[in-house]
């Protein structure tokens, strides 16, 4: 349907051209020809509208395929949750429900594909058939729910464009993609990538002795119970916080929103966090000492410490009164750790935990 108006929508550009006067009535036939065919493509879009409130049509879907406890399985969607849980065996258990509001032969042409490997299993959604490239577009309204049970060992990786994801208990590698959707896990802890463009993310139970990248473009980061070497966090709105965080290399960027870490800081541990609109907190518990480099250009920075600024001994850090830019290179303890703070609008704060 999508690409059938675009294609109508650049006939109708095409016709407004310039052209002889000989070609005039050509050019009026084309357009009504068009606006004909655009008035048709409209009516048919009421129609699958209206078809999507009627009531609900369901299919479902259960197959068990043998993976090894050590395998790796990947699940692919387009509309529709997808949860992912474990149990013992050597065996994936996938149970999906096809849902529907329009016709019931709407849901045979969607279809869920699992493909065996050695050590490998596949799991896909597939909307439409051949020779019908649009029919993705005319059948996007079918959902798909998958819920899915593997062995804890696996390796996952999933994916979906519009639903919900949630995985829990996964021993295994976890890498994660969404365009709109939250995505939530817990019992985790070797979740390495995740991507998402619109959703809430939520991982617990991270023990990661690689490195962890999460990138959001519009949604919330919290995590809670992250051990990692080195994590990377990146969004452009939405608030990211970091709970019971034992870090060891952190880059965080945002352009919108609060950032938040609390926990341990790692002995030359370094951490570099980037805001443009939004405030930056540590709260810190038995830190052995760091260097704290921070700068605002609207907004105060203060600290819980009592530190030690040039050569004028340790004192206290506390906000300047008025509206004005504030930066600080200071030291605590034996100054091992590395605080890189800058937020453009919003204010620094160092807090004890």
């Amino acid at each position: 349907m999508r690409i059938r108006l675009s294609r109508l929508l650049i006939a109708l550009l095409a016709v407004g051209v310039a052209a002889p006067a000989s070609a005039q009535a050509s050019i009026g036939e084309a357009r009504r020809a068009a606006g004909q065919a655009y008035r048709r493509s409209m009516s048919e879009a009421r129609e699958l509208y209206q078809g999507r409130r009627g009531p609900e049509q369901a299919d479902t879907f259960s197959r068990k395929v043998r993976v090894g406890r050590d395998g790796r399985v990947s699940i692919s969607n387009i509309s529709g949750t997808i949860t992912v849980a474990v149990a013992s065996g050597d065996e994936v258990s996938i149970d999906a429900v096809k849902r529907s509001r329009g016709d019931r032969g709407q849901l045979s042409r969607v279809n869920i594909i699992v493909e065996e490997h050695p050590g490998r299993v596949d799991v896909r959604t597939e909307y439409g058939r051949p020779p019908f490239p649009d029919r993705l577009f005319r059948d996007d309204y079918v959902s798909v729910d998958y819920t899915v049970v593997v062995p804890a060992g696996v390796s996952l990786d999933v994916s979906s464009v519009s639903g919900h994801i949630k995985v829990d208990g996964v021993r295994g590698s976890i890498r994660f993609g969404s365009v709109s959707g939250n995505i939530t896990s817990s019992n985790t802890p070797k979740v390495e990538y995740l991507r998402t463009v619109s959703g809430e993310v939520a991982l617990a139970n991270i023990s990661q002795d690689g490195s962890l990248s999460i990138s959001s473009v519009s949604g919330n980061i919290d995590l809670t119970d992250v051990r990692a070497r080195a994590l990377d966090l990146n969004t452009v709105s939405g608030e990211i916080r970091l709970r019971d965080a034992a870090v060891e290399r952190l880059t965080s960027k945002g352009l919108a929103g609060n950032f938040e870490y609390t926990g341990t800081l790692a002995r030359n541990g370094r951490y570099e966090v980037n805001s443009h609109s939004g405030s930056v907190r540590f709260a810190i518990a038995d830190s052995p000492g760091f260097e704290l480099n921070a700068g605002s250009f609207s907004g105060a920075v203060r600290s819980d410490f009592r530190m030690t600024v040039g050569g004028d001994g340790t004192r206290d850090i506390r906000p300047r009164r008025g509206p004005r830019s504030e930066s600080l290179r200071a030291s605590f303890g034996d100054g091992s750790a590395l605080l890189n703070v800058r937020t453009f609008s919003g204010s620094i704060s160092i807090l004890r935990k």
